[in-house]
């Protein structure tokens, strides 16, 4: 037999509830120290986060029950869009026995930068030899909502919740996956937000309270090696059923080294001491003084001058061997240039060389000697003292 039940914002009950039932409490709200932890999270600090950890499940008495694997890592969500967005991919997966029944979870979370829920999967089964119970809850988020999908199997029993939360209520909501993210950074930070009030779901998948308390250190030995922890304490409080309480103890990197559930026959501990690791230290950036540059007293800079001096020597060389007719140009402004001898030689050159320009335009070889030139000042007192170049033919 199954069921599926829908509602806006809560459950729907399977029978109507009578009209003396007092009123529906307000939804619960996070607090502003709720908001502001996770507001406060930089990308820097989550990098820190991603790895993996295997944990064993004991009993009281130290009896092996299973393994717990918590896996965070940087990955890729694609939305029903298609558009694709790197997030943090959180994976943990126990399985194990209680009282010689089959029993695990696993959960597979999908978490925005600001650790907001994108999607997540969570899976819980019993194999209970009367009744097997098997619950699965999936979060998904659609526009402006965060949508859950809840199936409980007891026996052939099978019942289907969806339950849709508007997105604006749930500033400050640690999800399962959230939350192994938030307990890497209270170890990173060695504080826990004592005061914040945070939003979760209890065991029915009804929004509640949730809250961290920290316990104190401890000095706790792995093997051979010791290492101080930090114990939080994670409870869930329902507002139906009595608060579900958790402790963790956890290593200055974010390493858990035992989960212990309030009321639960067994635990998780660390069997192998991790490697712990440190955050780099960031040195300052190197301040080079600027000094001046000597390149006759560099050995590289003077080698190179010398090298570009004999290739500019050797192509000069070459050009003036392919073309003898700019040698005997030049020599002939000099001749003359000697013979005149002007007091300004810039005007002399501009002169001499002016026919041989391209846009220079053509003169008659019959022009006057007495033509006033362009390069010359009209002023009579800044006139060159040795008179116009002389027309063609003229000596």
């Amino acid at each position: 037999m199954s069921s599926k039940i829908q509602s806006p914002g809560h459950k729907a009950k399977d029978h109507q509830q009578p009209s003396t039932q007092k009123e529906s409490l307000p939804p619960p709200e996070a607090n502003a120290e709720a908001i502001n932890f996770l507001d406060s999270l930089m990308q820097e600090e989550l990098q820190l986060l991603f790895f993996s950890e295997t944990l064993a499940v004991v009993s009281d008495t130290g009896e092996p029950l299973g393994e717990l694997t918590i896996d965070i890592q940087k990955g890729k969500y694609r939305d029903e869009l298609g558009v694709i967005t790197y997030c943090l991919l959180v994976h943990a997966f126990s399985r194990g026995f209680l009282d010689k029944m089959l029993c695990g979870n696993s959960l597979l979370g999908y978490l925005s930068g600001s650790l907001e829920v994108l999607e997540q999967h969570s899976h819980e089964f019993i194999k209970y030899l009367v009744l097997p119970m098997d619950r699965k809850t999936n979060l998904l988020k659609q526009d402006d909502q965060l949508t859950m999908t809840r199936t409980v199997k007891e026996g052939e029993e099978v019942k289907t919740e969806v339950t849709h939360f508007p997105y604006k209520a749930l500033a400050g909501f640690v999800s399962e996956a959230t939350n192994l993210v938030l307990l890497r950074v209270m170890a990173w930070r060695r504080t826990v937000p004592n005061n914040a009030r945070f939003l979760a779901l209890d065991t029915e998948g009804k929004l509640c309270y949730s809250t961290y308390q920290a316990l104190g250190f401890q000095t706790m030995q792995v093997g051979r090696q010791q290492a101080e922890v930090l114990i939080v304490e994670q409870t869930v409080h329902s507002n139906e059923g009595i608060p579900m309480s958790c402790q963790y103890y956890l290593f200055s990197d974010g390493h858990l080294a035992k989960r212990v559930q309030v009321g639960s026959p067994g635990f998780c501990i660390v069997t192998n001491m991790p490697i712990l690791r440190e955050e780099d230290e960031k040195e300052p950036r190197p301040v080079f003084e600027k000094k001046p540059l000597v390149w006759e007293e560099d050995m590289e800079l003077f080698s190179r001058f010398l090298e570009r001096k004999e290739e500019l020597r050797l192509s000069h060389t070459s050009y003036l061997r392919q073309h003898p007719e700019a040698r005997a140009l030049v020599s002939d402004f000099l001749l003359f240039l000697l013979l005149r001898q002007p007091a300004d030689v810039v005007t002399f050159a501009a002169e001499y060389f002016g026919p041989f320009a391209v846009r220079h335009p053509r003169t008659s070889a019959l022009r006057s000697s007495h033509r006033p030139s362009p390069f010359r000042s009209l002023d009579p007192e800044l006139s060159c003292s040795w008179g116009p170049r002389p027309a063609s033919g003229e000596g």
